[in-house]
């Protein structure tokens, strides 16, 4: 059962939406914190990375 075109165009523009709605709450939360917890955010971004990492090759 091919996709047509216009179920193609539907998600692709559906998806196209979430991505711009997600980039803007994200930038609108690191806008409106505090300087420290953002530096503290990404402080703790490579441990972050690390543990799901490991959690993943659990799996």
């Amino acid at each position: 059962m091919p996709i047509d075109q216009y179920t193609l165009a539907a998600v692709f523009t559906v998806l196209c939406v979430a991505l711009v709605c997600a980039t803007a709450v994200c930038m609108t939360a690191l806008l409106r914190a505090h300087r420290s917890d953002v530096v503290a955010v990404i402080r703790a971004l490579p441990e972050l990375a690390a543990t799901l990492m490991r959690w993943r090759r659990r799996r």
